[in-house]
């Protein structure tokens, strides 16, 4: 896939092993530059949105608590 091409049709043909090997590279935090994680985060948010059921292992890389800048 393209870099910044995230679309519901292909968001629709990710597998579990295509999440997982996302989810590993989200884990593991190796990136070339922050951008690339982000483009990374970026697409499992719109696969979570639009595949919840691939992405409830791990929620736990997009969820965000809510913070008090205070």
């Amino acid at each position: 896939m393209a870099k910044n091409q995230i679309n519901t049709e292909t968001i629709q043909t990710f597998s579990e092993t295509e999440v997982a090997a996302l989810a590993k590279r989200l884990e593991d935090d190796e990136y070339n530059t922050p951008f690339d994680g982000l483009d990374d985060w970026h697409l499992l948010r719109a696969v979570a949105i639009h595949r919840p059921e691939l992405v409830r292992p791990y929620l736990h890389l997009i969820d965000q608590e809510p913070f008090d800048e205070d």
